[in-house]
Protein backbone atom coordinates (compact mmCIF):
# COMPACT_ATOMS: atom_id res chain seq x y z
CA UNK A 1 0.00 0.00 0.00
CA UNK A 2 1.27 3.47 -0.90
CA UNK A 3 1.24 5.72 2.16
CA UNK A 4 3.53 8.59 1.18
CA UNK A 5 4.80 10.79 -1.64
CA UNK A 6 8.27 12.34 -1.71
CA UNK A 7 8.93 15.19 -4.12
CA UNK A 8 12.14 16.61 -5.49
CA UNK A 9 12.06 20.41 -5.84
CA UNK A 10 14.22 21.96 -8.58
CA UNK A 11 12.95 20.92 -11.98
CA UNK A 12 10.04 18.97 -10.50
CA UNK A 13 7.97 21.39 -8.43
CA UNK A 14 9.52 24.55 -9.85
CA UNK A 15 11.29 24.47 -13.20
CA UNK A 16 14.44 26.28 -12.10
CA UNK A 17 16.78 24.21 -14.26
CA UNK A 18 16.11 26.19 -17.45
CA UNK A 19 16.47 29.67 -15.86
CA UNK A 20 19.79 28.67 -14.30
CA UNK A 21 21.05 27.39 -17.65
CA UNK A 22 19.74 30.45 -19.49
CA UNK A 23 21.36 32.85 -17.04
CA UNK A 24 24.73 31.16 -17.46
CA UNK A 25 24.26 30.97 -21.23
CA UNK A 26 23.78 34.74 -21.39
CA UNK A 27 27.03 35.25 -19.48
CA UNK A 28 28.88 32.89 -21.80
CA UNK A 29 27.59 34.67 -24.91
CA UNK A 30 28.70 38.02 -23.55
CA UNK A 31 32.21 36.56 -23.54
CA UNK A 32 31.87 35.10 -27.03
CA UNK A 33 31.23 31.47 -26.08
CA UNK A 34 28.41 28.95 -25.75
CA UNK A 35 27.68 27.04 -22.55
CA UNK A 36 27.86 23.31 -23.40
CA UNK A 37 24.43 21.91 -22.59
CA UNK A 38 25.71 18.31 -22.51
CA UNK A 39 28.11 19.24 -19.71
CA UNK A 40 25.58 21.33 -17.80
CA UNK A 41 23.03 18.53 -17.48
CA UNK A 42 25.61 16.47 -15.55
CA UNK A 43 24.94 18.79 -12.60
CA UNK A 44 21.16 18.48 -12.50
CA UNK A 45 19.93 16.88 -9.29
CA UNK A 46 23.43 16.52 -7.81
CA UNK A 47 24.60 18.07 -4.56
CA UNK A 48 28.22 18.28 -5.77
CA UNK A 49 28.42 19.60 -9.32
CA UNK A 50 30.91 17.79 -11.59
CA UNK A 51 30.82 20.65 -14.12
CA UNK A 52 31.95 24.08 -12.91
CA UNK A 53 30.59 26.69 -15.32
CA UNK A 54 32.73 29.45 -13.84
CA UNK A 55 35.97 27.52 -14.15
CA UNK A 56 35.07 26.40 -17.65
CA UNK A 57 34.34 29.96 -18.76
CA UNK A 58 37.54 31.21 -17.13
CA UNK A 59 39.52 28.66 -19.15
CA UNK A 60 38.03 30.06 -22.37
CA UNK A 61 38.76 33.72 -21.65
CA UNK A 62 42.17 35.08 -22.78
CA UNK A 63 44.62 35.29 -19.90
CA UNK A 64 45.55 38.86 -20.83
CA UNK A 65 42.01 39.82 -19.80
CA UNK A 66 41.10 37.43 -16.97
CA UNK A 67 37.52 36.81 -15.94
CA UNK A 68 36.09 39.01 -13.20
CA UNK A 69 34.55 36.14 -11.27
CA UNK A 70 32.76 38.23 -8.67
CA UNK A 71 31.07 40.36 -11.33
CA UNK A 72 30.14 37.29 -13.39
CA UNK A 73 28.68 35.50 -10.37
CA UNK A 74 26.66 38.54 -9.29
CA UNK A 75 25.26 39.06 -12.78
CA UNK A 76 24.38 35.40 -13.28
CA UNK A 77 22.69 35.11 -9.88
CA UNK A 78 20.70 38.32 -10.38
CA UNK A 79 19.47 37.14 -13.77
CA UNK A 80 18.56 33.70 -12.42
CA UNK A 81 16.61 35.23 -9.52
CA UNK A 82 14.75 37.46 -12.00
CA UNK A 83 13.79 34.51 -14.19
CA UNK A 84 12.84 32.20 -11.30
CA UNK A 85 10.68 34.86 -9.60
CA UNK A 86 8.32 34.71 -12.56
CA UNK A 87 7.82 30.94 -12.36
CA UNK A 88 4.74 29.12 -11.16
CA UNK A 89 4.56 25.52 -10.02
CA UNK A 90 4.75 22.89 -12.74
CA UNK A 91 1.60 21.34 -14.16
CA UNK A 92 -0.22 18.95 -11.86
CA UNK A 93 1.85 19.58 -8.73
CA UNK A 94 -0.78 21.56 -6.83
CA UNK A 95 -3.39 18.94 -7.75
CA UNK A 96 -1.17 16.14 -6.44
CA UNK A 97 -0.52 17.99 -3.17
CA UNK A 98 -4.25 18.64 -2.71
CA UNK A 99 -5.25 15.09 -3.59
CA UNK A 100 -2.58 13.62 -1.31
CA UNK A 101 -4.28 15.33 1.63
CA UNK A 102 -7.70 14.12 0.50
CA UNK A 103 -6.42 10.55 0.25
CA UNK A 104 -4.70 10.68 3.64
CA UNK A 105 -1.18 10.33 2.24
CA UNK A 106 1.89 11.75 3.92
CA UNK A 107 3.99 14.14 1.86
CA UNK A 108 7.68 15.02 2.00
CA UNK A 109 10.16 17.07 0.02
CA UNK A 110 13.74 15.83 -0.50
CA UNK A 111 16.09 18.31 -2.15
CA UNK A 112 19.82 18.72 -2.69
CA UNK A 113 19.33 22.48 -2.32
CA UNK A 114 19.79 24.43 0.93
CA UNK A 115 17.12 24.83 3.59
CA UNK A 116 17.04 28.63 3.16
CA UNK A 117 16.57 28.34 -0.60
CA UNK A 118 13.74 25.79 -0.31
CA UNK A 119 11.99 27.64 2.51
CA UNK A 120 11.95 30.87 0.54
CA UNK A 121 10.31 29.24 -2.45
CA UNK A 122 7.79 27.24 -0.40
CA UNK A 123 6.70 30.45 1.32
CA UNK A 124 6.45 32.34 -1.98
CA UNK A 125 4.39 29.55 -3.54
CA UNK A 126 2.26 29.22 -0.37
CA UNK A 127 2.69 25.44 -0.18
CA UNK A 128 4.77 24.98 2.96
CA UNK A 129 1.81 23.45 4.81
CA UNK A 130 1.40 20.85 2.06
CA UNK A 131 4.53 19.04 3.29
CA UNK A 132 4.72 17.03 6.48
CA UNK A 133 8.50 16.75 6.17
CA UNK A 134 11.14 18.83 4.35
CA UNK A 135 14.64 17.39 4.06
CA UNK A 136 17.39 19.49 2.45
CA UNK A 137 21.10 19.20 1.80
CA UNK A 138 21.81 20.80 5.20
CA UNK A 139 20.17 17.88 7.00
CA UNK A 140 22.20 14.92 5.69
CA UNK A 141 25.82 13.89 5.23
CA UNK A 142 25.47 13.33 1.49
CA UNK A 143 23.17 14.72 -1.15
CA UNK A 144 21.93 13.07 -4.33
CA UNK A 145 22.79 10.72 -6.03
CA UNK A 146 23.34 9.14 -2.60
CA UNK A 147 20.17 7.90 -0.86
CA UNK A 148 20.55 9.90 2.37
CA UNK A 149 17.86 12.51 1.63
CA UNK A 150 15.26 9.89 0.82
CA UNK A 151 16.19 7.68 3.75
CA UNK A 152 15.80 10.63 6.12
CA UNK A 153 12.50 11.62 4.51
CA UNK A 154 10.82 8.23 4.92
CA UNK A 155 12.26 7.85 8.41
CA UNK A 156 10.72 11.18 9.44
CA UNK A 157 7.44 10.27 7.75
CA UNK A 158 7.32 6.93 9.55
CA UNK A 159 6.86 4.81 6.43
CA UNK A 160 8.89 2.09 4.76
CA UNK A 161 10.61 2.61 1.40
CA UNK A 162 8.13 0.32 -0.35
CA UNK A 163 5.23 2.45 0.89
CA UNK A 164 6.51 5.64 -0.76
CA UNK A 165 6.67 7.04 -4.29
CA UNK A 166 9.42 9.50 -5.21
CA UNK A 167 9.00 12.07 -7.99
CA UNK A 168 12.19 13.10 -9.78
CA UNK A 169 13.30 14.85 -12.96
CA UNK A 170 16.98 13.86 -13.15
CA UNK A 171 19.24 10.82 -13.27
CA UNK A 172 20.93 11.82 -10.02
CA UNK A 173 17.60 12.12 -8.24
CA UNK A 174 16.31 8.84 -9.61
CA UNK A 175 19.51 7.10 -8.52
CA UNK A 176 19.05 8.46 -4.98
CA UNK A 177 15.40 7.39 -4.74
CA UNK A 178 16.02 3.88 -6.07
CA UNK A 179 19.09 3.41 -3.85
CA UNK A 180 16.83 4.20 -0.88
CA UNK A 181 14.34 1.57 -2.08
CA UNK A 182 11.45 3.86 -3.07
CA UNK A 183 9.26 3.54 -6.11
CA UNK A 184 10.20 6.34 -8.49
CA UNK A 185 8.33 8.30 -11.13
CA UNK A 186 10.37 10.35 -13.60
CA UNK A 187 8.78 13.64 -14.66
CA UNK A 188 11.35 15.33 -16.92
CA UNK A 189 11.46 19.03 -17.74
CA UNK A 190 12.85 20.69 -20.90
CA UNK A 191 16.42 20.38 -19.58
CA UNK A 192 16.18 16.68 -18.73
CA UNK A 193 13.69 15.34 -21.27
CA UNK A 194 16.43 14.01 -23.56
CA UNK A 195 18.26 12.17 -20.77
CA UNK A 196 18.03 8.45 -20.13
CA UNK A 197 15.69 8.24 -17.14
CA UNK A 198 14.89 4.56 -17.60
CA UNK A 199 16.04 3.70 -14.08
CA UNK A 200 12.71 5.08 -12.84
CA UNK A 201 9.75 2.74 -12.52
CA UNK A 202 7.53 5.00 -14.59
CA UNK A 203 7.98 8.09 -16.75
CA UNK A 204 5.32 10.78 -17.19
CA UNK A 205 5.47 13.83 -19.42
CA UNK A 206 3.71 15.80 -16.70
CA UNK A 207 1.93 15.23 -13.39
CA UNK A 208 -1.03 16.82 -15.12
CA UNK A 209 -1.26 13.83 -17.46
CA UNK A 210 -2.32 11.26 -14.84
CA UNK A 211 -4.39 11.71 -11.69
CA UNK A 212 -2.80 10.79 -8.37
CA UNK A 213 -5.36 8.05 -7.76
CA UNK A 214 -4.62 6.48 -11.14
CA UNK A 215 -0.90 6.69 -10.52
CA UNK A 216 -1.16 4.99 -7.13
CA UNK A 217 -3.27 2.24 -8.67
CA UNK A 218 -0.37 1.45 -11.00
CA UNK A 219 1.84 0.67 -8.00
CA UNK A 220 -0.62 -1.58 -6.19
Amino acid sequence: MIKALVFDFDGLILETETPDFEAWSEVYREHGHELPRERWVENIGASAWPFDAMEHLASLVPQISPLDREAVRAKQEARKVELVAALEMMAGVRDYLRDARRLGLKVALASSASDAYISGHLDRLAVRDAFDVVVCRDHVARGKPFPDLYLRAIENLGVSAGEAIAFEDSRNGIAAAKAAGLHCVAVPNPMTSALDLSAADLRLDSLGAVSLEELIARFR
